[in-house]
């Protein structure tokens, strides 16, 4: 350097890099289900169509300007039919009250049954309903005659159960009394979801397309000779499955007892997401039970 040049200043020190923000974590996956409360209506509606879809399963068709409104938010919603005798006066029919349906005092209530509604058009303005049949009863009797033109009361659904989100598989079990509400869940589940289904019937030409964009694993489990409210042989089909690894949910609905059967081989199972639902019980007909713990 020559006497002419100029020092240079001392270096400034430089600042530190910033540290790279840490990634926020992410958010657990609600797993929780919803409950949404819906204003109860009794609705008249028109027979439009019925059909066989299986020798023990047949869809009756519903539509009509009273279904205006009609909401259901969960695959396993139900609403309550009411199958009053012909000519009965309809001043002695229920109506919504604030407690629910409240019937003239001193009438003869009409039988009635809860189903799932497996299928709502809210532009079409239909609704499906398929009978799981059987030997007796005033709800598969009705719907073995109905025919087009024929008027049905139909009431609620009153709520909805909408399941959590962020399972890594999915199990739905149950007999033909489930079908409408397992394949109302196949079609609404996400593409690619992994599901699987043990579905009980009494032979193969019980068996009814189950359509879904899911990864679906289908096992249908033929109760053959065993009668119906028999747990042995959707025990066996679940004993024989190996569960998916991760978290997952199970929904069960079947006849109570067995339903309870399942519930608890689930639990010893580890499954702690679950759902089970007795859709009958032999020898109370009209039951239907929410299996809690």
């Amino acid at each position: 350097m020559t006497p002419d040049t100029p020092a240079l200043p001392p270096a400034m020190p430089q600042p530190a890099p910033e540290a790279a923000p840490e990634a926020a974590p992410e958010a657990a996956p609600d797993r929780a289900p919803r409950r949404v409360r819906h204003p109860l209506r009794l609705r008249r509606l028109e027979v439009l169509a019925a059909r066989r879809l299986s020798p023990s399963l047949l869809r009756v068709t519903l539509g009509g300007a009273e279904l205006e409104g009609f909401t259901s938010l969960g695959f396993d919603d139900h609403v309550k039919l009411f199958f009053p005798a012909p000519g009965t006066d309809p001043a002695l029919l229920p109506q919504p009250g604030p407690e629910g349906l409240a019937f003239p005092e001193g009438a003869p209530r009409p039988p009635m049954r809860d189903y799932t509604p497996r299928r709502h058009d809210p532009v079409a303005k239909t609704l499906e309903i398929d009978f799981a049949l059987h030997d007796a009863g005033p709800a598969t009797a009705w719907a073995m005659q109905a025919a087009p033109g024929q008027t049905l009361l139909v009431a609620g659904p009153r709520g909805s159960q909408i399941p959590g989100e962020g399972f890594d598989w999915h199990l739905l079990a149950g007999d033909e009394t489930a079908l409408p509400a397992i394949s109302r869940r196949l079609e609404e589940l996400p593409a690619g979801t992994r599901v699987v289904v043990l579905a009980e019937v009494a032979g193969p030409a019980d068996e009814v397309p189950l359509p879904s964009r899911a990864a679906l694993e289908l096992r249908w489990v033929h109760r053959g000779t065993a009668p119906a409210g028999d747990a042995r042989p959707l025990l066996a089909a679940l004993a024989a499955l190996e569960l998916p690894p991760g978290e997952g949910f199970a929904w069960v609905a079947a006849e109570a007892q067995v339903a309870r059967a399942l519930k608890e081989a689930l639990r010893a199972r580890g499954v702690t997401w679950l759902k089970a639902a007795g859709y009958w019980k032999a020898g109370a007909p009209g039951a239907h039970e929410t299996l809690s713990d």
